[in-house]
């Protein structure tokens, strides 16, 4: 009996000890934070925005409320966590055009899992626009027209983005980081260079999924190289504006989602999947909950799915406090529906966003495809 209370007494107090540890870390992690935090209340609150427009038309579909449930490729953007969740190595496809095709967003992705405690992915992103009319040289120094003196350029965004996820000791955790490089491009004009890093991690009981994802955890840091022969001719384009150059430097603001959703099944056959996302910003904005501490925004998507064949989706986000001309304020929000087929390891996907024209941003066709690799196999 005596033997038997020991090991009970060495297992409880090895279960204690390793939660200490795992406290102790968390307790780390979040003090940094609000460190970091701190120290960033004077920069912009927008900076690489490109990189909060999200992926996966099956994600977007659902107003972006998959934090707690994603678990595939595409979970190298959403939270990485997510990575641990793929059974083999899959591919991911996306192409969307905004702004009545004038901008092109574009992103591939590829994730591997390692072994049966880790995984790691890979993204890219690019969002730009092509073919821009430089006219800053369309009178010459005689006064006259000369449209051969017109010329074109391209200003683009790209992140790169590696992921790795990993099962922590208590089996219901996973965690996952990102290192992203950013590079943009305004023509000849400036270009940056970025890195930063995210932080995400998930956790399940039974059939309820609840996760955390921290972007630009330890803040973005984009430094910008322009050319100042280009920026005069800028200058002297427009008489009296863009006298000065820019700032050189620019600091993005970390932001937060937290995530939970539960999947239901009925008969075997059909399932729905409900998620809730609380989108934090740590400064004032037009979100719908703001202070001067946290701006929130809080989306909701539901997926129903039929044999894990059909997929039918529908969410809504985006709630902003938007004035009016007439001095008053009206809650403006985007609702998304979606479309997915899947079929022997490729997964097809459509959404619709903006539907019904009830928010600021215009409504668009997007598109992407995942392939689970090892059909190939």
């Amino acid at each position: 009996m005596l033997e038997h209370s020991t090991f009970y007494i060495r297992d409880f107090y090895m279960i204690f000890v390793k939660r200490k540890i795992a406290l102790k870390k968390t307790l780390f992690v979040l003090l940094l934070f609000v460190s970091i935090l701190t120290h960033a209340q004077s920069v912009r609150k927008y900076s690489n925005e490109f990189m909060n427009i999200g992926v996966d038309a099956a994600a977007l579909g659902m107003s972006n409320a998959v934090t707690a449930s994603t678990g595939n490729v595409n979970s190298g953007y959403w939270n990485p966590a997510g990575l641990f969740r793929i059974e083999d190595s899959e591919a991911s496809l996306m192409h969307a055009s905004y702004f009545a095709n004038i901008a092109q967003y574009d992103y591939a992705a590829y994730a591997k899992k390692i072994d049966d405690r880790s995984a790691w992915g890979i993204s890219l992103i690019r969002f730009g626009v092509d073919d821009i009319l430089n006219t800053t040289q369309l009178i010459d120094s005689q006064g006259n027209i000369d449209y051969n003196r017109i010329s074109l350029f391209s200003t683009a965004d790209y992140a790169l983005t590696f992921s790795y996820a990993r099962k922590s000791q208590l089996k219901e955790i996973t965690y996952g980081v990102n290192a992203k490089v950013i590079r943009r491009i305004i023509g000849e004009f400036a270009n940056s260079w970025g890195f930063g890093i995210d932080a995400g991690l998930q956790y399940q009981k039974d059939d309820w999924q609840f996760g955390i994802m921290v972007r630009d955890i330890t803040t973005t840091y984009n430094v910008w190289a322009i050319d100042e022969d280009k920026f005069n001719e800028i200058k002297d384009a427009v008489e009296g504006q863009n006298q000065d150059l820019p700032e050189d430097t620019e600091i993005t603001l970390p932001k937060a989602q937290l995530g939970i959703a539960k999947k239901f099944e009925f008969h075997y056959d059909y399932t729905l999947l409900a998620a809730v996302n609380l989108n934090m910003q740590f400064a004032r904005t037009n979100d719908i909950l703001a202070s001067d501490a946290v701006s929130i925004d809080p989306a909701i998507g539901f997926e129903f799915g039929y044999t894990d064949l059909v997929f039918l989706r529908a969410g809504v986000g985006n709630f902003q406090n938007v004035v009016q001309l007439d001095g008053s304020t009206k809650v403006n929000f985007q609702p998304n529906i979606g479309l997915g087929f899947k079929y022997r390891g490729i997964q097809v996907d459509y959404a619709l966003t903006d539907l019904g024209d009830q928010s600021a941003a215009l409504y668009s066709n997007i598109f992407s495809v995942k392939v689970d690799l090892s059909i190939f196999r």
